[in-house]
């Protein structure tokens, strides 16, 4: 069965209502040099359209869409979440998509959202695929707003690790191309790429990460590494309950980290249910410390992480080493206990 079938009979279709927005909060940032608050907003749209069509091995944010989404229903969304507006100076938008589908969201609402935003923040992200991105677009939306970043999930620059690992079939010539023109156009990039995506050994998923921190770099004002967490109803979910998946070390963020600190791009990481079973972790006595250096290290509150060290550390390396030697990517400690 082809991976892309897979991924797509993954997926469980929910009812939500079209009106409410999935969620709103506050999470500490950078802005010109200083840590600041950041109003995170998840709109409820259609979604994205790959996601319907197939979507990537890790994805699960179509789970939270709805069947269709009105421009009534919008900004029905948009006039609730502003009243939660405490003054924060920047927002991150969120489709669960692509901001700049026409499709997922119409011109007009785009519009909307971005001009309300920017009446009320300094800067404003948004989301999208880099082949969605339109001259036209990117140019309505850069009159509203004072600092306008564009966040694209590249993942990985290797086309194998794309197609076969991501089930993605677009990469760094696409991701390029629409950087160029938010360069152009007087906006920023912010590259997310993905640490241990499905079927990668835990050392090839750093040294893809490290490779594609690089590769990205002349593109990217900003790259967030994004550790792969296990989300319901993907096809990471579905090794992950077989054993056949762990989520990535946090002594492996680390490492990554570690080696891109010479990118000229802002380096980052908020490992999504870091910690946690599901989400990046170690052997649970160091994972608190470790996420606040990784959250400090991201917010430039610190610069290395040789202060860190836990007995843990000689098992990710003997993890590290079992997985070669077992010629698999599965978890090797899930395998001997098992």
């Amino acid at each position: 069965m082809r991976l892309a079938q897979i991924v797509k009979d993954e997926r469980r279709p929910r009812d939500f209502d079209p009106r409410e927005y999935i969620s709103t909060w506050t999470e500490k940032d950078v802005l010109h040099g200083k840590v600041v608050d950041a109003w995170v907003i998840i709109f409820r749209t259609r979604g994205c359209y790959w996601a319907q069509a197939s979507g990537c091995s890790m994805c699960g944010y179509v789970n939270d869409v709805a069947r269709e989404v009105s421009v009534a229903d919008l900004t029905h969304q948009l006039d609730a979440v502003l009243k939660k507006h405490t003054g924060q100076p920047m927002a991150k938008v969120y489709t669960s998509g692509n901001f700049f589908d026409d499709h997922e969201v119409a011109p007009e609402m785009r519009e909307k959202i971005l001009e309300e935003l920017g009446d009320r923040c300094d800067k404003v992200i948004v989301e999208t695929l880099s082949h969605l991105l339109r001259r036209d677009q990117l140019d309505a939306a850069t009159r509203h707003v004072d600092e306008l970043e564009v966040a694209f999930g590249l993942e990985s620059t290797d086309p194998r690790v794309l197609r076969h690992s991501v089930n993605k079939v677009w990469g760094l010539d696409e991701h390029a191309r629409a950087a160029a023109l938010c360069h152009e156009l007087g906006a920023t990039v912010k590259t997310y790429l993905l640490v241990k995506p499905p079927f990668l050994t835990e050392r090839e998923a750093i040294e893809d990460a490290v490779r594609s921190g690089h590769d990205a770099d002349p593109h990217s004002d900003m790259i967030s590494f994004n550790p792969v967490n296990v989300q319901s109803r993907t096809l990471v979910e579905r090794l992950f309950r077989r054993g056949e998946y762990r989520p990535p070390w946090l002594w492996s963020v680390v490492e990554v980290l570690e080696r891109t600190r010479d990118l000229r791009a802002h380096v980052k990481s908020h490992p999504t249910a870091g910690g946690m079973v599901r989400g990046a972790h170690n052997c649970g006595a160091c994972d608190r410390k470790v996420m606040d250096a990784i959250e400090e290290f991201s917010l430039g509150l610190r610069t290395d992480f040789r202060d860190l060290d836990c007995e843990c550390k000689d098992l990710w390396r003997e993890y590290l080493d079992l997985q070669e030697f077992m010629l698999t990517p599965a978890d090797p400690l899930f395998v001997l206990e098992g």
